[in-house]
Formats: C-alpha cells, sequence, structure tokens
C-alpha cells in the first residue's frame, strides 16, 4: 500500500549537461527518504520564460511522486537535489540560466494559493497554470490531474486554454 502525497515537482536545467543533469535529478529525488518516484515524463525543450530571454533553452520534465514529507521538507530536498547537482541558491538569477531547478508545484490537495511563509513555498506553484512546460509534461503522465487553487483545474483543459491563446484561466 502506497503512503503519503502525491507531489508534483517540475525539473529544468540549461546549463551544462542538461539531460544528464534531470536523470540525476531523478534517482537522487528517487534515493531521498520519505520520496518515492512515481512517474517520470518525457524531456521537452523549451525557449526561456521571464526576464532574462538572452540564454540556453531549457529541458523540462515533470515527476510524479509519492512522499512521506511535509511540504517544507519537500522543498528542502528539492533544494539539497539542485545544490548536489551544482545550483548555487545564493547566487541564483530569478529567470536566469541554471543547472537544474526542482520546483514543488503541488502536494497533495493543498490548493486555494497556500502560502507556507517560513521558506517562501507557495502552494499550488503560483505560475504552474501559465506554463506550458509544466501542463504539457503534467497531463502527459495523468490526464485527469487536476491543479489545486484559484487558478487551478483540470490540468488538459488549462493547457488547451494556453495552446489555443487563451492565456491563464
Amino acid at each position: 500500500m502506497r503512503s503519503g502525497a502525491r507531489a508534483v515537482l517540475a525539473l529544468g536545467a540549461n546549463v551544462g549537461h542538461r539531460a544528464q543533469t534531470l536523470h540525476a535529478a531523478v534517482e537522487a529525488l528517487g534515493a531521498t527518504d520519505g520520496i518515492t518516484v512515481e512517474a517520470v515524463s518525457t524531456i521537452v525543450e523549451t525557449a526561456p520564460v521571464g526576464a532574462v530571454p538572452d540564454q540556453p533553452d531549457f529541458l523540462n520534465a515533470v515527476v510524479l511522486v509519492r512522499t512521506d514529507l511535509d511540504p517544507h521538507a519537500l522543498l528542502a530536498a528539492a533544494h539539497a537535489v539542485e545544490a548536489g547537482l551544482g545550483l548555487d541558491r545564493s547566487t541564483k538569477v530569478p529567470d536566469g540560466p541554471r543547472p537544474i531547478d526542482v520546483d514543488v508545484i503541488a502536494v497533495g490537495d493543498l490548493g486555494d494559493d497556500v502560502v507556507l511563509d517560513e521558506d517562501g513555498l507557495v502552494l499550488p506553484h503560483p505560475r504552474a497554470h501559465e506554463r506550458d512546460f509544466v501542463l504539457g509534461p503534467w497531463a502527459e503522465l495523468d490526464p485527469d490531474a487536476v491543479l489545486p487553487g484559484a487558478y487551478g483545474g483540470r490540468v488538459v483543459d488549462l493547457l488547451t486554454r494556453l495552446h489555443h491563446g487563451e492565456g491563464p484561466a
């Protein structure tokens, strides 16, 4: 019997050996006490999004995990994986290039933009509903998935809106 909450993690890398780094991140997550990797999406290549457009393209994937960790401990585990693969959070430029990024997108049914402020964690991830590189791989893994929260909904519906230029709900 599986225990714990289901969580959705998004991985991205645009510096160094991107595919190897994503695979290493999945392995490191799976080796973390309290985390069981259930499924890994296809890797997709995407253009950078945000304030730093002049940088290499990203490779992205979504990982579905089962976890006994609370959201803060899951975020700490994600940060430990990032650090182990070369990300220095003290010098990380928001939206800038990085060897790895592990974002906690959703944990269980925590929704309605729950701010767990001790470490800045917001669930669900505040921009997940507008990111094709999260929604597409997530829908591939779980076509019935629902993003909780104020901007949430069925992941496939959110993805369809983005693809039709309707923007986020």
